[in-house]
This record gives C-alpha cells, structure tokens and sequence, in this order.
C-alpha cells in the first residue's frame, strides 16, 4: 500500500512534528514498506488459531497473606534526619 506525501504530513500534523522535504519522503517510504509487511501477514491463514493476548501462557501466582510482625515505631524513626516524638519531620513545603 502506498502511503502519499499528503497522508505523511496529515500523520505529523496529527502528531504535532515538523517535518521538512527530505523527512516527508523518508517517513512517506517507510511508512509504505510498513504497511506492506502488514498486509503479507493479512494473508496467513489464521482460521483454527485461538486468539491470544500473550505469546506464553501467563499464570498469576498468589500467596496467601500473612501478618507478621513490623518494625517498632523508634526503629523506623532511627535514621531519619529529623523527627518528632511520633512523626517523620519534613520541611514546610506549603505557604
């Protein structure tokens, strides 16, 4: 299929690029080869083949959720820079 110079530039217009003469022509041929490759495809027999939305089946893999004991309030504290008796202290970022 053959893409013209008008469709190029309605593509870049449409995807706000500034092409010039030389960038139409380029995107005018490779766009044309694209679009050739895809209607080769178009022409493999497709008709016993379950559709798909990944090449390798994925498999989700759940673990069951447990509680386990968390870091005490003063070991999370520990490293930070600055802090209150309770809290993370950061600096005022709103006027």
């Amino acid at each position: 299929m053959k893409i013209t110079k008008e469709q190029v530039k309605h593509i870049a217009l449409l995807s706000r690029l500034e092409l010039d003469e030389g960038e139409t022509e380029i995107y005018q041929e490779q766009l044309s080869r694209i679009l050739d490759y895809v209607e080769k495809l178009n022409e493999v027999d497709t008709k016993d083949i379950e559709p798909t939305s990944h090449v390798i089946e994925l498999n989700n893999i759940f673990r069951e959720d447990e509680v386990k004991a968390s870091i005490s309030r003063d070991e999370a504290l520990k490293n930070a820079p600055d802090y209150t008796d309770k809290f993370f202290k950061v600096p005022k970022i709103i006027e």
